[in-house]
């Protein structure tokens, strides 16, 4: 059992996940924010490995990654940022990002780097199901690591039941068919959406992203799956002033 599997185990809702981009705002920034995030009781934490190119992401995250890449971060860096990690935090971290910087990479080396550095997940939101399955899987199981699936309003529940049956962590759960931080707040279609993924009985938890901004819409969210993904509003809260202050005041907003 892998520190996911456990936390969720452990935990069974209210699950707070923060995203923050390596590199951002400041190169050497990455251990800070882990170990303060640590501090302040986060549940989970998915570090964003810099793209030029993130088809996913908002002008937040995506200018976040453009000033990491120009601040010098590469996944050789982060790598090396993240080797003694576990001596700050023993939360789990999950990686996200993009195949073509992980193929540049080298998919072996790359793996060789999560084990390394003992992190827990993937998330590759370009990475096709059957590619997963066919180059990833039988690695991930292996070793076992979590390599976490995205589904959408889009996704049709028998799609959905196969990315369940061949994942092993979390399912997150994309709140709307857009990039992140387009909206801060759920309509009916897409509460009707939550309602239908959580009718499924899924064998895996599930997380909700994009639109989660504050209390209010954590608490929402929290209400049709195991927790909710904050990161476009967290860089915007940790782009200016004490780092270490913004941090704590931010997930202090959300827990109160």
């Amino acid at each position: 059992m892998n520190r996911i599997n456990k936390l969720f185990k452990d935990k069974k809702d209210k699950i707070l996940s923060i995203y923050f981009t390596a590199g951002y705002p400041n190169l050497n920034d990455t251990t800070e924010i882990i170990k303060t995030l640590d501090e302040c009781g986060v549940d989970l934490i998915e570090i964003g490995m810099p793209f030029s190119d993130p088809i996913a992401d908002g002008p937040v995250i995506q200018d976040s990654s453009n000033v990491a890449i120009d601040n010098g971060m590469n996944l050789n860096l982060l790598f090396k940022q993240l080797e003694e990690i576990r001596n700050i935090t023993d939360i789990p971290i999950v990686l996200m990002g993009y195949v073509n910087p992980v193929y540049q990479f080298g998919y072996e080396k790359f793996i060789k780097n999560i084990l390394e550095c003992d992190l827990d997940g993937l998330i590759l939101p370009d990475l096709p199901l059957d590619d997963y399955i066919n180059e990833f899987k039988p690695i991930f199981d292996k070793e076992n690591l979590s390599f976490i699936p995205l589904i959408t309003p889009n996704t049709s529940k028998e799609r959905i039941r196969q990315i369940d049956d061949n994942s092993n962590g979390f399912i997150y759960m994309v709140s709307s068919s857009s990039i992140t931080g387009k909206k801060s707040s759920f309509d009916d279609k897409q509460i009707q959406y939550f309602k239908d993924v959580k009718g499924l009985s899924l064998k895996n938890p599930t997380i909700i992203g994009f639109g989660i901004s504050d209390k209010e819409s954590f608490k929402q969210a929290c209400k049709y799956s195991h927790g909710a993904i904050i990161g476009t509003k967290f860089i915007k809260e940790i782009s200016n002033g004490n780092l270490r202050e913004s941090i704590k005041d931010f997930i202090a907003s959300i827990r109160s």
